[in-house]
């Protein structure tokens, strides 16, 4: 390993940093070199005021590693560790990202495991079933999921130096988990996951789409605050379950939104009951309907409702979203209300393509 690790830094102190003309592994810029399994990641400290000259640098630091025997592929980032944190008017000045996109939806929690990214994959799952061009990006750089949700494997190619998104279920999907292996964790600084996000959005080829959904991380951190500030979203969904503490979390998930100038869509109301499959009883074990009052108390939309079924368990862990797998079973019905729900108010929110208003 500490061989591999010293031949990728000796290929990499072949580049140039151009602002103090010494190599970028001389100058202190290589950081958080991980490797494993083949794969490479690293970012290259930066300002933003060199950020531009930088991203050349960035381009033959990654080839430069991925030459290196045993190196299956290689990712690199730029990260302003040198730079103050930014003022919101100069964020505010950056190009918008993704301008080809016609409505960005961000599903979010405030907390994890209350079923977001399985939402968030069957909402794009339906809205590409009703015939928009749809693209879903896993924004959990962390704990990335989409890749095994969505059955996918296969590593992202690249063309002229431009990734290009996985196609499956009739949607494009892209995750830093497409380019990891499943069990790799990354230690990254935050400087680091942000430049990685930005990179997923501006450096692949999401070519023009309807709508993309974003599997937001859980909280209200980075992350989000990065969506908001180099995107133009058409809105947010929040996902809760039932109970109060969850209901706790979605509410400073809305007010985050809220102070970002992001119009909240509405709230699902996910794992809302479970039906007995034997007897068909009906237990509410999370509490039923919290969000449904939630909703009405902070004055959005509800959604909809989502049952606690074994199969949306089952279908997310093998792969086949439940709205494509069993389209006409309940959750796959619940699903697609919740898409038709979001589809109807994108119109008031966002300057989505025509046909997305007018269909």
């Amino acid at each position: 390993m500490d061989q591999k690790i010293n031949a990728i830094l000796a290929v990499l102190a072949s580049v140039k940093d151009p602002v103090s003309g010494r190599d970028i592994v001389t100058a202190g810029l290589v950081d958080g070199l991980t490797l494993r399994d083949g794969l490479v990641h690293f970012g290259l400290k930066t300002d933003r005021a060199h950020a531009a000259a930088m991203e050349p640098v960035r381009r033959a630091a990654q080839d430069a590693a991925s030459r290196v025997p045993g190196v299956i592929n290689a990712t690199a980032v730029l990260t302003a560790h040198r730079d103050q944190p930014a003022q919101p008017q100069r964020a505010a000045q950056k190009a918008a990202l993704l301008p080809d996109v016609g409505a960005i939806i961000a599903v979010a929690s405030g907390k994890g495991g209350v079923g977001k990214s399985t939402t968030a994959v069957n909402l794009a799952v339906a809205l590409a079933a009703s015939g928009l061009k749809v693209g879903l990006l896993d924004a959990d750089i962390y704990g990335p999921s989409l890749p095994r949700m969505l059955g996918a494997r296969q590593r992202p190619t690249e063309i002229d130096k431009v990734i290009q998104p996985i196609e499956v279920w009739g949607l494009k999907a892209m995750s830093i988990g497409f380019m990891l292996d499943e069990e790799t964790p990354l230690v990254w600084r935050g400087p680091m996951v942000m430049g990685a996000l930005e990179q997923l959005m501006g450096q692949v080829a999401w070519g023009t789409l309807d709508v993309m959904v974003v599997d937001m991380p859980p909280g209200t951190g980075d992350a989000q605050l990065t969506m908001a500030q180099r995107v133009k979203l058409a809105g947010a969904v929040i996902v809760s379950t039932p109970q109060d503490i969850a209901l706790l979390d979605a509410r400073r998930g809305v007010r985050m939104f809220e102070k970002t100038q992001v119009p909240i869509l509405g709230i699902v109301e996910n794992m809302s009951f479970f039906c007995c499959p034997n007897c068909g009883h009906r237990t509410d074990i999370f509490n039923h309907g919290g969000a449904r009052a939630e909703a009405q108390r902070l004055g959005v939309d509800f959604l909809g409702e989502v049952p606690l079924l074994a199969d949306i368990r089952s279908t997310a862990d093998a792969g086949t979203p439940i709205v494509a797998a069993q389209p006409d079973s309940a959750a796959a019905q619940a699903y697609r209300a919740v898409a038709d729900a979001v589809r109807a108010r994108l119109a008031p929110t966002s300057q989505a393509a025509p046909r997305i208003l007018m269909e």
